[in-house]
């Protein structure tokens, strides 16, 4: 394969774009072949300078990191029409325990909350409840409209797939207060002043800018972090992966075990509790 050109790269953008890919998505993909044509300075691409690329890469990130550029690259060379340039993914068992210094506790959620509220930041309060509270992602919040919350349910439509979730009664009524008191008849009750969706960056910031005095760790609050709290909670009262996984619009099982993994703290109670150690 000859040296990649800027046009591929935009063509592959666009293919993107046309399969339905989330902007962060696309974005990732991007910069990943990016990256792997800055390592070849201009040289034509083969297998071997792509394994060589995935070294390098090895040599500065974790494996799951790496797996993720490669996924992208992978698919470039699909797109290109060279899938014999693609190489293996790396194999990395799943994790077993939860990194807790990056996992937000219900009591820091519940602090978080409370500074929103405390800053009338109404908006982004109902948005924190939201999240948690449906365990949804925080480019499907287009789907929670006035109409949404007057069902009950907001139907979620990503990448050909529909999933149904349902708002709590509680949620609702506070749903449809706000979209009164801000004058929104229809439509996605989550909008900007001009009307827009929300775009996730800037919620990332707004959410980040509670952590000081909310005494959060600002590495633990983003949006998909809620999210997992959602996860952790439901599994720890249901005990049942593939509905969570079918409430979280998750295609394979693997995918939902990463975030219900248990504490190390949690594992070496239940190590404790065996009493094979004596």
């Amino acid at each position: 394969m000859e040296p990649i050109a800027q046009t591929q790269i935009q063509a592959f953008a666009r293919a993107l774009l046309e399969n339905e890919k989330s902007a962060a998505t696309r974005e990732k993909y991007i910069r990943a072949v990016e990256k792997l044509s800055a390592f070849l300075g201009g040289k034509g691409v083969t297998k071997a300078g792509v394994l060589e690329y995935r070294d390098f890469l090895l040599e500065r990130l974790s494996a799951q990191t790496v797996n993720g550029y490669l996924s992208a690259v992978n698919a470039f060379l699909e797109f290109c029409g060279c899938p014999e340039n693609r190489v293996k993914l790396l194999k990395v068992q799943r994790r077993l325990f939860l990194d807790e210094s990056r996992e937000l506790s219900r009591q820091e959620y519940a602090r978080l909350l409370e500074t929103a509220r405390k800053r009338e930041k109404e908006r982004l309060y109902l948005l924190l409840l939201t999240l948690c509270g449906t365990g949804i992602r925080v480019g499907e919040l287009r789907f929670v409209t006035v109409e949404a919350a007057r069902r009950g349910r907001a139907e979620i439509r990503l990448k050909n797939k529909t999933r149904v979730i349902l708002l709590q009664k509680k949620l609702r009524k506070r749903l449809l207060a706000y979209a009164h008191a801000q004058k929104i008849r229809s439509g996605p009750v989550f909008r900007t002043k001009s009307g827009q969706n929300l775009d996730r960056s800037n919620v990332c910031h707004e959410m980040k800018a509670l952590c000081e005095e909310a005494r959060v760790d600002r590495r633990k609050v983003f949006p998909h972090n809620l999210r997992h709290l959602f996860a952790r909670t439901f599994y720890a009262l249901e005990k049942n992966l593939a509905y969570l996984a079918d409430i979280l619009g998750h295609s394979r099982l693997e995918t939902t075990r990463i975030y219900v993994a248990v504490s190390a703290a949690s594992h070496e109670r239940v190590l404790e509790r065996m009493r094979l150690v004596i």
